[in-house]
């Protein structure tokens, strides 16, 4: 099953978007609706929302006066919070029951209006944000659904901010233009980034990216903050600490757009454990990759830091994304193993010496030309660098005193 999570400020067209993909066969849970389920005439939540805010927010006919709710519940944070700790619980327990009901190699969009507020982005392999700039969104709701201006206008302060939704963004979908273009959008997406994720995770196999370098993004590093947020959500307690690490990690160096984490765990045992949660995040594991190329040399460097020349040392799990539109490689490697250390250490190494820097980017570029688009080309193209770098990379460990 690959869950999506879908959001948008109120006004943005996240609902058209939902029809869209409910159109291509998607299990739609909607947020919106779900939330006026579990306040109905008799239910618990209408009987606790009566108890918060006064009877006053009642109908003639006993039904939830929402534009009278929405005066009380949006005039100040304390009152929203106090809506918010009421609806969301209750919202929560029927979404769940509802995906529990679901076929298992379903696509389910759940359309949630403050998935960023409410803290649930990293829940989710993919999440989609509808968006719009606030004035298009206020003549929206002022035109369509007869919204006072200014109830308007408070309602989309009360939301989060554009730049608090693109931190959790993996898709950025514009509504600035027309209801058709909106739609062709959901449909390229639908087809080209959901339908792909969604085999690749129900077959249990990666997304593959070219061995081709390209020029450094700026956006690299938020990138991997988003996707840290998802793999800690995801492995709990178990993991340690989650860092970006490898080429995109680094400032102005180009790299292949593929961004590389580390779990660092106690054992292997517990990586094997994370395996089902990581591929319910969206990250399928190599099983036939066990181990980082452990070179005598390295071996022997490492030494000097309290480690074994044990070739056991440097085993590793690793997983990578089913999702075509943001290659990822997901390293797990166990505490004080020299494989982590060095993970961290490099990183750290050639932020600071920008020689180390540049002779690395010429070992790609070489390795690139001689691999023809081939991964194990490409990688088996940089093994011999590798053994002087650790040397490089611990002598200047030692002259800092750089610790992982």
């Amino acid at each position: 099953m690959l869950r999506i999570g879908l959001t948008g400020g109120i006004g943005a067209g996240k609902s058209a978007v939902s029809a869209t993909f409910a159109k291509c066969g998607a299990v739609i849970v909607d947020g919106d609706v779900i939330a006026r389920e579990v306040v109905q005439p008799g239910t618990p939540g209408l009987a606790a929302l009566v108890e918060a805010f006064g009877d006053d927010i009642l109908l003639p006919d006993g039904s939830l006066d929402r534009p009278a709710l929405a005066a009380k519940a949006f005039r100040d944070d304390e009152a929203r919070q106090r809506l918010n700790g009421i609806v969301h619980p209750l919202v929560g327990e029927r979404r769940a029951e509802i995906i529990a009901s679901v076929p298992d190699d379903s696509v389910v969009i759940e359309d949630i209006p403050l998935l960023v507020e409410s803290g649930m982005a990293p829940l989710f392999p993919l999440v989609v944000v509808v968006h719009a700039d606030v004035e298009v969104r206020v003549r929206r709701l002022v035109d369509q659904r007869g919204m006072p201006e200014e109830d308007a206008r408070a309602r989309i302060a009360a939301q989060a901010t554009d730049e608090q939704r693109r931190a959790v963004a993996d898709i950025w979908l514009d509504n600035s233009g027309s209801p058709e273009d909106l739609a062709q959008r959901a449909h390229d997406v639908w087809n080209n980034r959901i339908v792909p994720f969604a085999h690749n995770l129900s077959a249990r196999q990666i997304a593959r990216a070219p061995a081709r370098l390209v020029p450094a993004d700026p956006s690299w590093p938020e990138q991997a903050r988003c996707i840290v947020n998802r793999l800690h959500t995801a492995c709990g307690h178990r993991a340690l600490r989650v860092d970006h690490i490898g080429s995109t990690a680094l400032p102005a160096l180009d790299a292949k757009d593929v961004i590389d984490i580390q779990i660092t765990v106690e054992s292997l045992a517990v990586a094997d454990e994370l395996a089902e949660p990581l591929l319910a995040a969206g990250y399928p594991r190599i099983e036939h990759l066990t181990e980082d190329v452990a070179k005598d040399d390295a071996r022997s460097t490492v030494e000097r830091y309290d480690h074994s020349d044990d070739p056991g040392l440097w085993r590793k799990r690793i997983h990578a994304s089913a999702d075509p539109g943001r290659p990822t490689n997901v390293h797990l490697r166990v505490d004080g193993w020299p494989n982590q250390q060095f993970a961290l250490l490099f990183v750290a190494w050639l932020r600071a010496d920008t020689g180390a820097r540049a002779d690395y980017l010429a070992v790609k570029l070489k390795a690139e030309r001689s691999a023809g688009g081939d991964i194990a080309r490409y990688v088996a193209a940089k093994e011999p660098w590798y053994p002087d770098a650790y040397r490089r990379a611990w002598a200047w460990a030692d002259s800092t005193g750089w610790r992982p």
